[in-house]
């Protein structure tokens, strides 16, 4: 049965905010994602369970430890979730995903922010970042000063999917969107997001300068899942001006 597993009882929450961090344009939500875990030495906390996610098994540098490919990281100082993420949601199980993880959101009182990358028109310093709403998530918007869509679109893929979860079940919820290189990981554009709407989202302190000092090393590292995300096409969540849908 599809479900979150919480494996870490002991790690008290109220009303936490969530950062989800699926692979998709850019890689802006990913490396995102793992700044935050990385720089917070954030505790695993659980494990999810979805239709729709990859049955493999991961393991890191240094650790013989498995895990699955898709897990939620706590910070119980600063209320902060991060889902983090190893591989690729299936397309065709997005739907299955997105009310499987929004479910649980909504069963235990979490807030999320949705990153999703944006194809760049032009190199802007720093890469333009907006917000979009769901359930009373626009007045979270408002109070952190996030700049507003300057043109109709529409979020893809899973993320999408989970966006769409949100708004249809009623959660507060804000989605953001990143100017980022459709082609190549850009660390350059989740800093964006970092230091522009999830720190004051959040209302915690992000420091970014490793994003700055490594950003060869973290697009290197990024490289091959870009490849097999732009390898499944425009299924990959993104997201695009809805004159493209029409």
């Amino acid at each position: 049965m599809a479900h979150v597993q919480v494996h870490r009882e002991d790690i008290a929450l109220d009303e936490p905010t969530l950062v989800e961090g699926l692979p998709g344009l850019g890689l802006v939500g990913k490396i995102a994602a793992d700044h935050l875990v990385d720089s917070y030495d954030m505790e695993y906390y659980a494990s999810c369970h979805c239709d729709g996610l990859p049955e493999i098994a991961v393991y890191a540098e240094g650790d013989p430890t498995v895990r699955p490919p898709v897990r939620i990281y706590a910070d119980p100082e600063r209320d902060l979730l991060v889902l983090q993420s190893d591989a690729p949601v299936s397309p065709s199980g997005a739907t299955e995903f997105a009310g499987c993880l929004v479910s649980w959101f909504a069963a235990n009182d979490v807030t999320p922010l949705f990153l999703s990358g944006m194809p760049a028109d032009q190199d802007e310093e720093p890469p333009a970042v907006y917000g979009i709403a769901t359930g009373d998530g626009a007045a979270m918007l408002e109070d952190a000063d996030i700049a507003l869509p300057s043109e109709a679109g529409a979020v893809t893929g899973p993320t999408g999917a989970l966006i769409h979860e949100a708004q249809r079940t009623g959660l507060t919820g804000v989605g953001l969107v990143v100017e980022a290189d459709q082609q190549f990981p850009d660390p350059a554009a989740a800093r964006a997001l970092l230091q522009t709407a999830i720190g004051p989202l959040g209302d915690v302190e992000i420091d970014t300068e490793a994003l700055v000092e490594q950003a060869d090393q973290i697009a290197t590292a990024k490289q091959r899942l870009a490849e097999q995300l732009q390898e499944s096409g425009d299924d990959s969540t993104s997201a695009r001006p809805l004159g493209m849908y029409q």
